[in-house]
This record gives C-alpha cells, sequence and structure tokens, in this order.
C-alpha cells in the first residue's frame, strides 16, 4: 500500500468507478458522488477538530454530474387519463384522485406531498404551503381552482373516514390512518400511470416534469417555474427548456428546407406563408405578384401621383451630382468700387 497522502483516498474512488452493478453496467457518476462526499465530510471534520494534522481528502475531486434530461413527460391529454382512473366514489379512491390533482397542479416533491398538513392547504385562497422543503426552505404556491375544488371534496368526504384518533393533521392518509411514506407513494401513483396506458415510465416526479413542461410551453417565465418547483438555482429549470420543444419546431419547420415531405421549392406560396407562421414577407412571394396586373417587364410602371413615367435613375444622379458642385463653386472676385471725389483727401473728413 502506497504511502502517498490520499493514496487509501484515491484507491476508493477508483474502486467506485470501475464497480459494476449486478446486470454489469457501471454506477452512475451521481451514485460515485453521493458515496465520495461523506469520505470528504469526514476528514474535513477530523481535521477542524484537529485529530489528524492535515486532510488527506482534500484533493479529492468529485465526478461531474451528469446534465440529463427528464426521462418522460406526460402530454395534457395523457395526464387527464391518469387522473380519471381513481374510482371517486369510495374514500381511498377520491384521496388518490386528489394526490394526484395536487402533483399534476403544483409539481411538489413526494417527500413534501406526504408531509403537508391540513393546514397547509388553502382550498379558499387555492393556495398550498410547503413546509421545509428540500433544503429547509418554505414557499407558497397556488394550487389552481380545480385542485383546491378536490381538496375541499376530500377533506369533507374522505379524510375524516380515514382519520384516526389522535389525529396528527397530515393531509393525506393511508387505509390505517397513517402518514404516507414516500416508497408507499411512488408505489400508489407509479401503479396509476401503468395502468393508464400511457407507455411512459416514472411515478410523483413524473407529473413534476409534466407541470414545468406544460407551463413553459403555455408562455409561463421560467423564473415562475423554478418559484413554483422551489429549484435554488435557475440552472436547475432551465432542463426544462431543452423539453419544451413546440417553439423550436415551429421555426425548424419554417426556415429548414428539409422540415417537411415536399423540397420547399415544389410547394405552394400558400404553403410556404402558412408554415411561416403568416404572410412569409416578400422573399415567399411569386414574381409575378411583384407586377402589377395588365403589364409585362417592358411596359413603363407609371407613378400614380404624377401620371408621367418615372424618370431614369442614372439621369437623376447626374443632375444631382451637376447641382452639387455648382453650389460648391466659389464665387467669382467683385471689380473694386470706384472713390467717390474726394473720399480719400486726408482733408475730407
Amino acid at each position: 500500500m502506497s504511502t502517498k497522502p490520499g493514496a487509501l483516498q484515491d484507491a476508493y474512488q477508483r474502486s467506485l468507478y470501475y464497480r459494476r452493478k449486478p446486470d454489469g453496467s457501471p454506477i452512475t457518476f451521481r451514485a460515485q458522488v453521493v458515496r465520495l462526499v461523506p469520505v470528504r465530510t469526514f476528514f474535513r471534520y477530523l481535521a477542524r477538530q484537529n485529530r489528524i494534522l492535515y486532510n488527506p481528502a482534500s484533493e479529492l475531486e468529485l465526478p461531474k454530474r451528469e446534465q440529463r434530461l427528464p426521462r418522460a413527460v406526460l402530454s395534457a391529454t395523457e395526464a387527464e387519463r391518469i387522473l380519471a382512473l381513481p374510482v371517486i366514489d369510495k374514500p381511498l379512491g377520491l384521496r388518490d384522485r386528489t394526490m394526484l390533482e395536487v402533483l399534476y397542479a403544483t409539481g411538489v416533491r413526494r417527500s413534501e406531498l406526504a408531509n403537508l398538513k391540513v393546514f397547509d392547504l388553502d382550498p379558499e385562497r387555492e393556495t398550498l404551503m410547503v413546509r421545509q422543503g428540500k433544503n429547509k426552505k418554505d414557499r407558497m404556491i397556488p394550487t389552481g381552482k380545480r385542485a383546491a375544488t378536490w381538496a375541499e371534496k376530500y377533506l369533507a368526504d374522505a379524510r375524516p373516514r380515514l382519520a384516526r384518533t389522535p389525529d396528527d393533521g397530515t393531509l393525506f392518509l393511508t387505509v390505517e390512518g397513517e402518514q404516507f411514506t414516500v416508497e408507499r407513494l411512488t408505489s400508489l401513483m407509479g401503479l396509476y400511470v401503468k395502468r393508464s396506458g400511457v407507455g411512459k415510465p416514472g411515478a410523483c416526479h413524473l407529473f413534476r416534469h409534466t407541470m414545468a413542461t406544460l407551463m413553459l410551453e403555455g408562455g409561463a417565465d421560467i423564473r415562475y417555474i423554478q418559484q413554483m418547483l422551489g429549484h435554488a438555482d435557475i440552472t436547475s429549470t432551465q432542463i426544462y427548456t431543452q423539453v419544451s420543444l413546440r417553439t423550436l419546431q415551429a421555426i425548424h419547420t419554417a426556415t429548414h428546407p428539409g422540415a417537411a415531405n415536399k423540397p420547399r421549392n415544389s410547394r405552394s406560396g400558400r404553403e410556404q406563408r402558412d408554415d411561416a407562421g403568416g404572410d412569409g414577407g416578400a422573399i415567399l412571394r411569386p414574381a409575378s405578384d411583384l407586377v402589377p396586373h395588365g403589364t409585362t417587364a417592358d411596359t413603363p410602371v407609371e407613378d400614380d401621383d404624377a401620371g408621367a413615367a418615372i424618370e431614369d435613375p442614372a439621369k437623376v444622379l447626374q443632375e444631382t451630382l451637376d447641382a452639387e458642385a455648382k453650389d460648391e463653386q466659389p464665387d467669382p472676385p467683385q471689380p473694386p468700387r470706384p472713390a467717390r471725389p474726394g473720399q480719400d483727401h486726408p482733408r475730407a473728413v
């Protein structure tokens, strides 16, 4: 074993890099970071407490995390299909429908949903208070009238039948009257996603991605989406700009010559203007549209105001240059004026 400072930590980091899962695939960089951060934190603590002379993990470099896009995002139609699955005639079905509505409307994390209390929800103001979310931060977000209506119905008809004594005020209760665990929430929401037949993986976080993407496509500013999601850094929210491709698709269709099934040159002017999202400008208009009806290329175009043919541009330019040159010529010298009799005599004054 090498006696170089930090050699043991380097060996541990190397072992993580070469570690394989049961299926033979390497563990992700994120998983490596999760295992390396406690090591670096532990040695930093020992150095600060003077338990060791130096921090051998100070030079330990963490692997760069991958910037990955969400695995799947639901369309509005697919989200509605999932929301319609619970049987709302029963307390558990009404509870599940309300949880799905809250996830879809607010995009809260599964842990935040499980920790909600009854007093955190305000159906009258249509708001939801998320207390001590990620990074121990509180935030208030809107729920919308629809989710607030379902929450009112759940509080009136379903929750009293699920609550047990003593009641700790948890908003969403299991059949045993207890608070949901995050694993149980994931299993329940994932079951509805699978039963819907949308063919997309995910559970609670799938609705979080869907909410952000649909709001962005609807024209919401990314800063408001950041506030809804509770992101500390806006770079975490900007990932949804790469998922929302509706605007990029429209620009690609309007500008790329190979975006349509037919070549752009063989398509009609109306199709080109429709792809461009408007009249398309003069660049998309045929040349015949630029010539007045009843005229040809050899027919002189008359001015509407003067009724005379348009003058030759070269002739007009030459006349303008001649006029400017004439103005710039110096005035000729004037002859001296004759003196009046006696004007120059010294005694004339």
